[in-house]
């Protein structure tokens, strides 16, 4: 499916929120979180406080550069509706997800000496992984329960998936860890390959380990 090309108020919103997302990150990497404002960071901007919060939930959002509306809905959908593997699947997901956060290289080393120096930044972010787990969790609950549906999977109907069902579990875990040893690899100094190009070979290296 082809995307059509942002009109002209897409445009200056996307343009607003990356204004947004720099300027935090920058100025998180030199004063620290605690040494602007939200106002400051409005007025530098040229944006009102309410504008802020209609891009990001917090400041510490804007750093990371987690949007406050983030609509992954339609590839929530393409996983349920998946037929492939279903770690591939959810792989795939997760690296879209990535690349619509549009983290450029030249914001990487801004928010790698933020991490590097926020504590209280790192603690957020664990969180959101955290709740981001659960969802997935719950995600691919939903699609074991859809495949072993009787009305939709007779032969599988056989098998139905419990509340806390460990596949589900495991698979979430086994991508999340495979996610977050490539973000790390993404930032590192010397990268030169994609997001994507990155999680496919730690996915075949991965399988490769467990099919030994």
């Amino acid at each position: 499916m082809t995307e059509s090309a942002p009109t002209l108020r897409e445009q200056k919103s996307i343009a607003t929120a990356r204004r947004l997302r720099m300027t935090a990150r920058a100025w998180a990497a030199d004063r620290g979180l605690a040494g602007f404002t939200i106002e400051e960071l409005c007025a530098e901007v040229g944006v009102s406080r309410r504008t802020f919060f209609n891009y990001f939930a917090s400041k510490e959002n804007a750093v990371i550069g987690i949007p406050l509306k983030s609509d992954d809905s339609d590839l929530d959908d393409e996983f349920l509706a998946g037929t492939g593997p279903l770690v591939d699947d959810l792989l795939e997901r997760a690296v879209r997800r990535w690349e619509r956060l549009e983290i450029s290289g030249d914001e990487v080393p801004d928010l790698i000496r933020v991490l590097e120096h926020e504590p209280r930044l790192v603690t957020h972010v664990v969180g959101l992984v955290e709740e981001s787990d659960r969802d997935d969790i719950e995600l691919v609950e939903r699609r074991l329960s859809i495949r072993h549906d009787p009305d939709r999977a007779p032969d599988l109907a056989a098998t139905t998936t419990s509340p806390d069902d460990v596949r589900a579990v495991t698979a979430v875990h086994l991508v999340g860890g495979l996610v977050r040893a490539v973000g790390a690899q993404f930032f590192a100094p010397d990268n030169t390959a994609t997001y994507r190009t990155l999680a496919g070979r730690r996915l075949a290296t991965a399988r490769a380990l467990l099919a030994d």
